[in-house]
């Protein structure tokens, strides 16, 4: 958007001094035609930026089980599927949560780590990380989150042993699976409609 808004005022201004100086009268010739092409490209450029910002504005939030999700990449505890999960949901437009069990840190790195440490790995704030207190299960703070911020979550758990308290579990769409096909992320958005228009 930036170089036709350029191409639009250099053409105005050349317009401006060939009307008002005589001696410049030739250069209209070449600044009109601009001016008109470079504002009919920035209003093109403006729709569809507008349209992108609506399409993200539209979307929901998502609670991604971090803890499942660093298996995805061999079964082996990685963040790499992590950052790869919240990058593509952030650029797909959705508002990005991740929960870990308090020993994510000590799988990935052999120390322990908070969230500000898991948060600054995954290039997020700090409020949209969290590690749930030591001795007690993610999956609580996972379907809680999901459940206060009208989310959707990603995992490929399915929390039956959570069904009865969070029934949202056995629903079509609450729980996106996910993973890797020939190096490849996928989410099954089928049943998110759109989730699925967006993928």
């Amino acid at each position: 958007m930036i170089v036709p808004a350029l191409l639009l005022l250099v053409s105005i201004i050349g317009t401006v001094i060939a009307t008002s100086q005589p001696v410049w009268g030739d250069l209209v010739l070449l600044a009109g035609p601009s001016a008109i092409a470079s504002a009919i490209l920035l209003l093109r450029e403006a729709r569809v930026w507008l349209a992108g910002q609506s399409r993200r504005s539209a979307r929901g939030a998502v609670v991604i089980d971090g803890s499942n999700v660093m298996y995805w990449w061999g079964g082996t505890p990685s963040i790499a599927p992590v950052q790869d999960v919240v990058r593509t949901l952030t650029q797909l437009g959705f508002k990005t949560g991740v929960v870990f069990d308090a020993n994510a840190g000590y799988l990935l790195t052999n120390a322990f780590k908070d969230d500000a440490a898991l948060a600054a790995m995954l290039k997020l704030p700090v409020d949209q990380v969290m590690v749930v207190p030591s001795g007690s299960p993610a999956d609580p703070y996972i379907l809680t989150a999901a459940r206060e911020m009208g989310a959707v979550v990603v995992t490929n758990d399915r929390y039956r042993d959570w069904a009865e308290d969070f029934p949202e579990v056995l629903g079509h769409g609450h729980l996106i699976k996910g993973g890797y096909r020939q190096q490849k992320l996928w989410f099954d958005f089928a049943t998110v409609s759109d989730a699925h228009n967006a993928a």
